[in-house]
């Protein structure tokens, strides 16, 4: 099962056997009574199996808070049926959607790959030299996971995300604060409170600020001036955007600052036939005819991504129709994702 699992209680989390009241008991009809003891013991079983706190189940079921306490602990003296049917719906919903992701195959773990290594060579230079680099690299070819894997694997590095509502200045301090543990709530101070923290980290560190392309001019100029002062490598990592900005003639003094800083660049807006082949192999696709077909589908803007898309879906044809998996069940997956205009 695909479920996320949490072995240890959440925090604020009490599962304890409800015992209903006498009020409740004297109030409800046996029945209700009944299923509502067998709701709350699966309740308590999916709670206690995925983590949830009672906050949590009672957002999911959409019930009120207030009810979804009297609910659970049997002092409900209001009409017991129709919130029996609630937490019903919602258990059952529960159970189908876990069930459905179970028959979904999981992705490959990380997968070293020629342009891997070649994002991991980079992201190297930036944090053994303080320097700037820019990694360009088409969608679907694993940039990110790669940058994830290099930051799990070294130490000092740090990896945050720029989203279009985080571009600004303010907002790309604030997502960098949050992946640097800095509190600081005067943002007035922010910048030098990040730039403490990089300090006390020593030599070797490297921020990577992935889907850079959404930064405005200013929060890159300020990458800049975190590298010259505080010594640490800068890694803008997204599309081709992030570095055709500067290639302009006229960029104006400050791209002329950023250009001259940039100490090395990498740019791939298309997979290694190499890289494609290792994935679909990672996947246990081994039929000439699967692996030549996904080869082609590799090769489409999307790139692994598109090769992941299409084998779940046709995985889960095949094992709805109980058959291996075969090159019809591919094409019709391929098909059924009606995407190749849009590539």
């Amino acid at each position: 099962m695909n479920t996320h699992v949490i072995t240890s209680p959440a925090a604020g989390s009490t599962w304890d056997r409800p015992t209903p009241t006498r009020d409740f008991i004297a109030k409800h009809s046996p029945e209700d009574v009944e299923e509502w003891r067998r709701l709350t013991a699966r309740v308590i079983e999916i709670a206690t199996a995925n983590g949830f706190n009672k906050a949590e189940v009672q957002r999911r079921a959409g019930m009120k808070e207030g009810t979804f306490s009297q609910w659970f602990s049997g002092s409900y003296i209001g009409r017991l049926e129709p919130f029996n049917r609630l937490m019903r719906n919602w258990l059952e919903a529960f159970e189908e959607g876990a069930s459905l992701a179970a028959t979904i195959p999981q992705s490959p773990d990380y997968l070293t790959t020629k342009i891997g290594l070649e994002i991991f060579d980079t992201l190297h230079w930036a944090q053994m030299t303080a320097d700037m680099v820019m990694i360009t690299i088409g969608a679907g070819m694993g940039k990110t996971a790669a940058c994830r894997r290099y930051a799990a694997t070294r130490p000092h590095v740090f990896h945050a995300t720029i989203s279009p509502h985080t571009r600004t200045v303010h907002g790309m301090l604030v997502e960098l604060a949050a992946e640097l543990d800095v509190r600081e709530l005067n943002p007035a101070k922010l910048t030098r409170a990040i730039g403490a923290k990089l300090m006390r980290m020593g030599g070797g560190t490297l921020l990577i600020v992935d889907e850079a392309q959404n930064l405005v001019d200013d929060a890159i100029n300020q990458l800049r001036h975190f590298m010259d002062i505080y010594q640490c490598g800068i890694a803008l990592v997204g599309n081709e955007e992030v570095y055709s900005r500067f290639s302009k003639t006229n960029g104006g003094p400050s791209y002329a600052q950023l250009k001259r800083r940039i100490g090395k660049r990498l740019k791939r807006s298309k997979p290694y036939l190499e890289d494609i082949r290792a994935y679909i192999a990672a996947w246990g696709i081994t039929g000439d005819d699967c692996v030549q077909f996904l080869t082609g589908v590799g090769q489409k803007g999307g790139a692994l991504g598109q090769v992941e898309k299409t084998v779940k879906l046709a995985y889960m044809a095949a094992i709805g129709a109980d058959e291996e998996l075969a090159l019809k069940h591919l094409k019709a997956a391929w098909e059924n994702r009606d995407v190749e205009d849009m590539q």
